[in-house]
């Protein structure tokens, strides 16, 4: 068997769970785009969740979850969206899945903006302070030993990290309305 005939590893139960934690507030979002409120994306999103669970066999690779979440997801919203129909005068089918295609678009196009506003942003800084913004996101380190390394005590650290993300956060945001325009 040849190494591009070697089947890729299969996803594990821990895959599931660490996907699904980091886009659950896209898939959040993405259901608020369809459904009214936010007990109906708490139960949209459980139910979601359970099916995925059952289903996560059959994804291939970790490429592929979100979108395959969001089809999921649609589903459950729709079938919501169905039930409440029968409550009370919701929009259409129609309507609410070219609203879900819009928002998904958008929000797709919005991630890119953002992570390019970000990336632009960082290089305004010197390296020691890019690792230092970053640190706290890529280890498992302490915030104590985080600060401790840079020779300051965990309260000033946390001052320090603040200040440097107020700038970040100032220098995304001109940037993201630098775009809009």
């Amino acid at each position: 068997m040849s190494p591009s005939e070697v089947p890729p590893p299969k996803l594990t139960e821990s895959d599931f769970m660490r996907l699904f934690v980091k886009h659950e507030l896209a898939l959040r979002a993405f259901a608020r785009s369809i459904l009214p409120n936010w007990n109906a994306v708490d139960v949209a999103i459980q139910e979601a969740s359970v099916t995925m669970w059952q289903k996560f066999p059959q994804l291939e690779n970790e490429d592929g979850f979100l979108p395959w979440a969001k089809v999921i997801l649609r589903f459950k919203c729709l079938n919501a969206v169905t039930g409440m129909r029968r409550e009370g005068r919701l929009l259409s089918d129609e309507v609410l899945k070219q609203i879900a295609d819009e928002s998904e678009a958008m929000e797709a196009e919005r991630v890119a903006e953002i992570r390019s506003a970000l990336q632009d942003c960082l290089t305004q800084f010197s390296r020691p302070l890019q690792e230092l913004l970053i640190a706290p996101y890529q280890a498992n380190t302490p915030i104590s030993q985080l600060a401790e390394g840079c020779g300051k005590t965990v309260n000033a650290f946390y001052k320090l990290l603040g200040r440097l993300r107020a700038k970040l956060a100032s220098c995304v945001q001109q940037r993201l309305q630098v775009e809009t325009f």
